[in-house]
């Protein structure tokens, strides 16, 4: 095969070029040549596909959060079987997703990137945010509106905390943890939902 030409997909090759070297050497480990050393063209054939690295890495995290949020929307059920259920399920839904697809994952939240600047990875990046989002608002309907906290508010507390768990206990980047990262993110989440009166003290 003349080095330059693909087979098969080639940008789709990149991505998963891109996806073994984010694994082995972190998003901002790797440069373009090496991509197209791992997808067996050459550099200027990259090119046709990618403007830079940054570009291939948007990409990588783009699909990234389309299998995220298909991943949190089918966790989430439609609020089933329970506002408190559901909302659980999304939390470990981002932790499966975290273990499942490490290259994706740090594509998505380690690469710097600032989606505003990748208009496809921002509207994926958005929908799988609107996910956490309703769950959070169904969650909090009970409540009058004026002791209500905003869904966005507290569904990014949410956010920030599973993804404080997958860095710190599940990806090794933190001391060990005695408990599964599961058991941990479920009993945060508990005792952050009963602080704010969103679930009862015995739930």
């Amino acid at each position: 095969m003349k080095r330059g030409y693909h087979h098969g997909n080639l940008r789709q090759a990149l991505v998963e070029a891109a996806l073994s070297l984010i694994a082995e050497k972190g998003p901002t480990g790797f440069t373009l040549s090496e991509a197209a050393k791992a997808a067996d063209v050459t550099p200027a054939a990259v090119y046709r596909h990618f403007a830079g690295r940054d570009d291939l890495i948007a990409e990588v995290a783009r699909q990234g959060f389309d299998i995220f949020g298909a991943l949190m929307e089918y966790a989430y059920n439609g609020g089933k079987p329970s506002a408190l259920a559901a909302f659980e399920a999304t939390g470990r839904a981002y932790l499966a997703f975290a273990r499942k697809y490490p290259g994706h994952y740090m594509a998505m939240f380690e690469s710097g990137l600032a989606p505003a600047n990748h208009p496809d990875l921002a509207q994926v990046s958005a929908k799988a945010r609107s996910v956490l989002e309703q769950a959070a608002l169904h969650l909090s309907q009970h409540l009058p509106a004026d002791r209500r906290p905003p869904a966005s508010m507290f569904s990014s507390h949410i956010w920030a905390m599973s993804h404080g768990v997958v860095e710190l206990f599940m990806r090794g980047n933190g001391a060990a943890s005695p408990f599964p990262p599961e058991d941990l993110l479920e009993a945060g989440i508990g005792i952050y939902l009963r602080g704010l009166g969103l679930i009862a003290p015995d739930q």
